[in-house]
């Protein structure tokens, strides 16, 4: 089997015919600087006239896995067992937030998942210990024939997209932008293996891993989760990630230290439209297979046991109604075995479709839905459908046959509960010393060095400084899609075992024979001999993380004030930028001595000290990272590239001479990122109002102000920053509503089909008034939540509103005043910020 698995590998490696490419040498600043290509697409052709695909022109991949005569009978016999109600269930998955044993039971459901925020008990933060038991309570209802049926065991899919990374403890890798820079597939394969064995532990069977999107608009708020813009660096990895997630092809993967992979999203997720999610991609049927296309033929080669479509369109069409790219294209010409998958409700988003009713999706080759939170109306639709002969026999069956044969071959029916498995409850394997080694050699590996005059390697008994924000923030080193789906509202007590940059930089200091010392705002008591700034983005997903355009947010751009007072004092500056993907920093280069991109590296940022200081001998240990991508020269999307994809430094070559790079991001301040209000301004373009919900209203620009005939009175007060709150003493005698509104209403109904929801910075200084809420304006009418009385007084907390308080799709569509105070009574609070988020201190209840 060994020799089976290693001339499979080498069959990946060349198919992928990226070599070359992986050894390309490190380029020099003559070569870079006048680099023509552009970063991002400024302009991206109109539509193509047609969605229809032409399956001839696509790669012919042969299937690994050769069909079980055993099996196959299995199956069929499976299925003329089976009543219509069982076989709708086996297509079905549901959220465990949504769903509870018996119900699995009850309606035969085929599949569970955990959201970016579910968890056992409705505790995203439960220990490894619940999971587990959870795991052996879906198990036993769904194989429980008590009742009848036949008993097809349950099959629970998670997002471990780098590490097992729902879970407290576990192992947390890069990144997978940081995992393209480092150029390693063995690498990759290993992380898949240790990946996988953590999944175990805790008694989950599938990943919907790996993400092997090629993307071309670092816009998008997923950009980090695609190892490169190269399809070719991409079809390098999606075999080899597989291989190690799964092992073989063919082998009863349950009986191991494995798991069902599944790759996503099919197709061109990373292509759309101004880097939008879930938007269009619009791009020829050539440009479709030969850049989003390509990582799938190295991924169909490895045996991936299920392939999940993208939220997203082409040409218009959404991926999940799309019959001839799922049904033509993939399980047809490219002899896809396993089966497809749906996004988190995505089938909702297909023409003619809602969440709780889509034949569309399974008449187009849809195998499973995802359907979180909609599974129940779902199941009735498709009930009904199958019944009248919407959904015609042949198809549901097919789909059944497919999920039953992916289950029969993993080995399901005969792996018992999840808790009798291999590597069950084998605690010690999460988080264990040899995963986090491989998670800190890969950190070292995917760092990209792109400035060095010389103050790199940091040399041996130094004084270090270690400032910035980001320098002791696990959180968010991590990024999105850690514990929690946004990655949001976490401290590093949240990951026992993980090591933040600072501590990695105090170690290595001390090793060295000299010391660190931590300071966020760059003071210190003694002269340092150098300083590091750790700066960069803050953790967000999908959503939240698309920009308008390639620049950290204003609020984010405080380490450079940093940097220039260091230098100023002449301490040599080395920059650690933490970003999900490249953007402008044409200051901060300029700024720095020397510059070190550090991705999102996970739990183990030792790693970055690995390459910052000097060996023993004095010797650099030098960088091998490279970009993943290119490196704009400006935040404008579509404009010049400043460094170019494959670009990074070695860091043991003589000091360069540096030539200042432009300080002009060339787009204006505008992007509000989600933020609506923050550090005492509404977002560019946006309203800070008071008035009486009718026609007396007054805009606030400066205070203090007064509105409402003295009836409200708005004064500055210090948040975060000086006079960064607004505090509104509001004194009753009518209707008194305080509003934020942008220019143009806002269509939020992508936000609200997730946790998202309208997440307010605080402070009560007074009890809330009986009647106090806080809504929203969606075209005619719109929902909100009440403040309760007992909210906390006298302290600053975060408040949210779920999205779905509002209404329904249509009123979500035309979000006029996404958030507002309203009340008839006196009550005394302040306002800090006001942005979409997934965590809160208070979660207010829907009216």
């Amino acid at each position: 089997m060994r020799q089976k698995h290693d001339r499979l590998r080498t069959l990946l490696l060349s198919a992928a015919t990226v070599s070359a490419a992986l050894a390309a040498p490190a380029l020099t600043w003559a070569q870079v600087a006048p680099a023509p290509q552009s970063a991002t697409p400024a302009v991206v052709p109109p539509r193509p006239s047609s969605s229809v695909v032409h399956p001839a022109i696509w790669p012919k991949v042969s299937w690994p896995i050769k069909r079980d005569a055993k099996i196959e009978a299995r199956i069929a016999d499976l299925l003329r067992r089976m009543t219509i109600e069982e076989k709708v269930g086996q297509v079905i998955q549901a959220d465990i937030a949504s769903v509870t044993p018996e119900d699995v039971k009850r309606y035969h459901l085929g599949s569970v998942l955990n959201g970016g925020s579910s968890g056992p008990g409705n505790d995203d933060l439960a220990p490894a210990q619940k999971w587990l038991e959870l795991a052996d309570a879906f198990y036993a209802a769904s194989t429980d024939r008590s009742a009848g049926g036949v008993g097809v065991p349950v099959i629970w899919g998670t997002d471990a997209v780098h590490g097992h990374s729902n879970i407290v403890g576990a192992t947390l890798f890069p990144h997978n932008v940081g995992l393209g820079a480092a150029n390693d597939p063995d690498m990759i394969e290993r992380i898949g293996a240790a990946t996988a064995a953590e999944i175990r532990v805790t008694g989950q069977e599938w990943t919907f891993a790996p993400t092997i999107t090629v993307p071309q608009d670092a816009r998008w708020g997923r950009t980090y989760e695609g190892y490169s813009s190269d399809p070719a660096l991409v079809a390098s990895y999606a075999g080899r990630m597989i291989l190690g997630l799964q092992g073989a092809p063919g082998n009863r993967i349950l009986a191991g230290p494995h798991v069902l992979a599944s790759t996503k999203h099919f197709i061109a997720d990373g292509g759309t439209f101004e880097g939008r999610d879930q938007g269009d991609a619009r791009i020829s049927e050539e440009t479709l297979r030969d850049v989003h296309g390509a990582p799938y033929v190295p991924a169909i080669g490895a045996g991936v046991g299920t392939v999940m479509t993208s939220f997203s369109s082409w040409n218009g069409t959404k991926i999940a109604g799309h019959h001839g790219l799922v049904t033509d294209v993939l399980k047809g010409r490219m002899d896809f075995g396993g089966f497809v998958v749906t996004d988190w409700n995505a089938h909702g988003q297909v023409a003619g479709c809602t969440n709780a009713s889509c034949p569309q999706a399974i008449n187009a080759g849809i195998d499973m839905y995802m359907a979180p939170d909609s599974w129940r109306a779902l199941y009735g639709s498709l009930l009904a459908q199958a019944k009248d002969g919407t959904v015609p026999a042949a198809r549901l069956n097919d789909a059944v046959a497919r999920i039953l044969r992916v289950k029969l071959q993993i080995g399901l029916f005969e792996a018992g509960k999840p808790s009798s498995r291999p590597l069950s409850g084998q605690w010690q394997l999460l988080g264990s010393a040899e995963h986090r080694a491989l998670a800190r050699d890969a950190v070292a590996k995917s760092l990209v060095l792109l400035k060095n005059t010389g103050v790199l390697p940091l040399k041996r008994g130094a004084n270090i400084l270690v400032a910035g924000d980001a320098a002791d923030d696990i959180a968010r080193q991590s990024g999105g899609w850690t514990l929690s789906w946004q990655g949001t509202g976490l401290t590093n007590a949240n990951f026992p075992g993980a090591t933040s940059i600072w501590s990695g930089i105090r170690q290595a200091a001390a090793q060295s024979g000299g010391s660190a010392e931590l300071s966020p705002g760059g003071t210190f008591a003694k002269k340092p001999d150098a300083a590091i700034v750790v700066f960069g983005e803050t953790p967000y997903a999908e959503f939240q993380g698309d920009i308008k355009a390639l620049q950290l947010r204003p609020e984010l751009r405080a380490p450079l004030a940093t940097m220039r007072r260091l230098k100023a004092q002449g301490i040599p500056v080395v920059a650690v930028m933490l970003t999900g993907r490249p953007l402008f920093v044409g200051p901060e280069l300029n700024t720095a001595d020397a510059f070190v991109v550090g991705w999102l590296p996970g739990s183990e940022g030792a790693g970055i000290a690995d390459r910052l200081f000097a060996r023993a001998d004095g010797s650099a240990p030098g960088f091998t990272g490279r970009l993943s991508m290119a490196w704009p020269a400006t935040a404008r999307p579509g404009g010049p590239t400043l460094f170019p994809l494959r670009y990074g430094l070695s860091g043991t070559e003589a000091p360069m001479p540096w030539k200042p790079v432009g300080e002009d991001a060339g787009v204006a301040d505008d992007d509000t990122g989600g933020i609506y209000f923050a550090d005492g301004v509404p977002a560019a373009g946006w309203s800070l109002s008071v008035g009486n919900g009718e026609s007396d209203t007054t805009r606030i620009t400066t205070v203090p102000a007064q509105a409402l005939a003295g009836r409200v009175r708005v004064t500055a007060i210090d948040a975060r920053v000086q006079e960064g709150g607004r505090a509104f003493d509001l004194r009753g005698g009518g209707p008194q509503v305080v509003s934020l509104s942008p220019a143009a209403s806002l269509d939020l109904s992508r936000e609200a089909n997730g946790d998202v929801m309208v997440v307010a910075t605080m402070r009560f200084d007074s009890a809330p008034a009986s009647d106090a809420r806080i809504v929203a304006r969606c075209g005619a009418t719109c929902g909100g939540a009440a403040i309760p009385r007992d909210v906390a007084q006298g302290k600053w907390l975060t408040v949210g509103v779920p999205l779905r308080c509002y209404g329904a799709a249509g009123a979500i569509a035309q979000v006029a005043t996404p958030f507002a105070i309203s009340t008839r009574g006196a009550m005394k609070v302040a306002v800090a910020r006001v942005a979409l988020g997934t965590a809160a201190d208070r979660v207010l209840k829907c009216d």
